[in-house]
């Protein structure tokens, strides 16, 4: 083989070796990183109430350029303390939620279309407390509890509350604070 051929093998190595060190690099900075998304709402693990993260102008705010027209709250929950119950009454607003796994990535999402009479509640747990749950509810009367099942049993929840103009960015900053995290104890 001549000059040029070991040149292009040699080449083509390094950019095999460099695709390959990029793409794991990529695949590994979620679990690397040190101050990750649960990291920033981890104080709110024991709050009975969502937290403000986002407010335009606020020193407090963790994202990077927060979006006026929302409100964002957020909660940690850690399912070994049992299961937790989210719940809201909904508004003239536009309310979601967003289902957050410690490791990253959503594992559930809802707007305030699924609320019933205005309230919206949704019990996260994990697989071994659902059993538990449907074991110990009565048959006659089920429950009426939206139930989902989380991958981790650390994660956070995102709420986000829109406000149409800047005059209802107060309203919406109350709606999400209103939000409840509340932990339900095994008894």
């Amino acid at each position: 083989m001549r000059g040029f051929g070991r040149f292009v093998i040699a080449t083509l190595c390094g950019l095999v070796l460099a695709a390959g060190v990029h793409i794991v690099s990529i695949l590994a900075t979620p679990y690397l990183a040190e101050d990750d998304a649960f990291a920033k709402v981890q104080p709110t693990l024991t709050a009975e109430k969502a937290q403000i993260v986002s407010a335009p102008g606020a020193a407090s705010t963790w994202m990077p350029r927060p979006d006026p027209s929302v409100a964002v709250a957020a909660c940690a929950f850690d399912l070994r303390n049992g299961p937790i119950r989210v719940s809201a009454r909904t508004g003239p607003n536009l309310l979601s939620f967003s289902f957050h796994k410690k490791s990253g990535g959503v594992f559930f999402a809802v707007t305030d279309r699924a609320a019933v009479r205005g309230e919206l509640e949704i019990v996260t747990m994990t697989a071994r407390q659902l059993d538990e749950a449907r074991a110990a509810e009565d048959e006659n009367e089920p429950s009426r509890d939206v139930r989902i099942v989380a991958p981790e049993q650390q994660g956070f929840v995102i709420v986000r509350v829109a406000a149409p103009t800047p005059s209802q960015r107060p309203q919406a900053e109350e709606a999400a604070k209103a939000v409840s995290c509340i932990t339900e104890h095994a008894e």
